[in-house]
């Protein structure tokens, strides 16, 4: 009996994990080994400050559900300590906080993860946590717009002023 409410506890992990990832609109999958309590408390207090969900989930775990959702090839790299950070609003925020904390802490590895349905490798990941921010590619779009009106602006005015210059202006009666 005891190994049939084992069982159903981690099915009930599975099917919570697999709810969540298919709420979220990305998630990734790190080995955490060798990082020490206050580092780990720092990273977790940033991911939860960016409405990222951090945890550390067995393996096993992690590959059922993955199966359930059809993120098979993440399977690929559960082997060692893997903690999984999931997203449920920004698709970059924890590969960006993750990379960042990666390349100051070696033993810190991404591994694999997954964006808009879209499984990524480890490269994957880092190329996505390297586009700006959300505000930062509004705000670029926004400069655009802004400089093509400027110039449409001044060339009519320039064509108004050249027009403007030979023309004597009606006398008033």
């Amino acid at each position: 009996m005891a190994s049939a409410q084992i069982q159903a506890q981690k099915q009930a992990v599975v099917d919570a994990l697999v709810e969540k990832i298919k709420a979220s609109v990305s998630g990734v999958l790190v080995d955490y080994k060798g990082i020490n309590v206050e580092d780990d408390t720092k990273l977790r207090a940033e991911l939860r400050k960016a409405g990222v969900e951090y945890k550390v989930i067995k393996n096993t775990l992690i590959a059922r559900a993955c199966d359930e959702v059809g993120y098979t090839e993440l399977k690929d790299c559960l082997t060692g300590m893997t903690a999984f950070a999931i997203s449920n609003d920004d698709q970059v925020v924890a590969a960006k906080i993750l990379n960042d904390y990666a390349k100051n802490h070696d033993n810190f590895v991404l591994k694999a993860g997954y964006c808009d349905g879209k499984t990524l490798d480890a490269d994957g990941i880092k190329a996505l946590a390297e586009i700006p921010s959300k505000e930062v590619l509004i705000g670029r779009m926004l400069g655009s717009l802004q400089s093509s009106l400027y110039s449409f602006a001044y060339v009519l005015q320039a064509i108004i002023d050249k027009n403007g210059e030979g023309a004597e202006a009606p006398a008033a009666e």
